[in-house]
């Protein structure tokens, strides 16, 4: 059984009059996540890929289609349905600014999901707070500093620690390490192997990037005008077929570009 699929889900964002027209974001797109599985998503900006991760983590509810969670339809949650997929399904959003709130210390920030999801507090919650930080290569000081303290790829990993803390089954990565410098990307992808392996957390890593796909994911999706075109495994030969994946793949530059400029 699948962890969390999409059946044939479509969002379009109404903008005319009496909610006539608008934009077409995801058109019948369908997806399964295993558990313990790791899909990347690959995409150019506006290709629907957001839209996506916000359907799939209950955000945004689609206009025709379903997701679904365990087998069943996200429609039909109850309250105590909602508790426990928001513990099991996190997202982290690009734009760590716009997802905190600038006026909590990062130690409030993180310990909301401790206390409504989990329900830890006080000395209980302090201690899973200092371990977040810790395995997220962040100083314990940090507990007490606001958002606007801390630099960019800083805040970023206070989101992922965030997310963390509800102990998810299921990670969204929406573009979440693409403001770190390549030290921390890799620091962060072995984070989240460590996690993989020991908790059998799976991940849904939407990207931009080849790269980072070919380093961490099992199996790569892409996606076009708000369409899913090409499915394949990494492993191997690794090659993307469709005109879109083509395009991805082309775009990535060689390791050392200019010497193999000059050798041509």
């Amino acid at each position: 059984m699948s962890l969390l699929a999409a059946r044939g889900a479509s969002r379009i964002y109404r903008n005319g009059p009496a909610g006539r027209g608008g934009a077409t974001a995801l058109d019948q797109v369908s997806l399964d996540i295993a558990p313990g599985e790791c899909v990347a998503l690959l995409g150019r900006s506006g290709c629907g890929k957001s839209t996506l991760a916000r359907l799939l983590a209950g955000l945004e509810r689609p206009d025709a289609g379903e997701v679904r969670f365990a087998g069943r339809s996200l429609s039909t949650f109850g309250r105590a349905d909602w508790r426990a997929f928001r513990c099991a399904v996190q997202l982290v959003f690009q734009d760590p600014v716009s997802a905190v709130n600038p006026r909590e210390t990062v130690g409030q920030i993180i310990a909301e999901p401790l206390r409504h999801l989990r329900g830890l507090t006080g000395v209980a919650a302090t201690g899973q707070i200092q371990a977040l930080l810790r395995a997220v290569d962040l100083p314990a000081d940090a507990m007490g500093r606001l958002p606007q303290q801390l630099s960019g790829g800083q805040l970023q990993r206070v989101c992922i620690a965030r997310a963390l803390a509800a102990q998810p089954q299921l990670l969204i990565l929406d573009e979440a390490v693409s403001n770190l410098d390549l030290h921390l990307q890799i620091q962060m992808l072995d984070l989240f192997a460590r996690l993989k392996r020991d908790r059998d957390v799976s991940y849904l890593f939407i990207t931009h990037d080849l790269r980072l796909a070919e380093r961490f994911c099992d199996r790569v999706l892409v996606m076009c005008d708000g369409r899913l075109v090409e499915e394949t495994r990494v492993g191997g030969a690794f090659a993307l077929t469709s005109p879109e994946g083509r395009a991805l793949q082309d775009a990535i530059l060689p390791a050392m570009p200019f010497r193999r400029a000059r050798a041509g």
